[in-house]
């Protein structure tokens, strides 16, 4: 019973993380622009655009590396 439970997590889990590193690097960036919007005082258009160009640099790394490795 315990297996099943963790394979029905596993699959639940894979629904929303299918690339571990473009999480953990969205959330990587998120965390450094917030930073630098609230303790440096950054102006929040600023903040805005990096996360769209940080946001759209991840993923192109990411689909670059799923090209490479033959991933869907």
């Amino acid at each position: 019973m315990n297996a099943r439970f963790r394979a029905v997590l596993d699959e639940i889990g894979g629904l929303f993380v299918d690339d571990g590193s473009l999480a953990a690097f969205s959330v990587v960036l998120i965390l450094i622009v917030a930073g630098a919007v609230k303790i440096m005082n950054v102006p929040p258009l600023w903040g805005g655009l990096a996360l769209l160009i940080g946001c759209i640099a991840i993923l192109v790394e990411s689909l670059l590396r799923a090209t490479r490795t033959g991933k869907k």
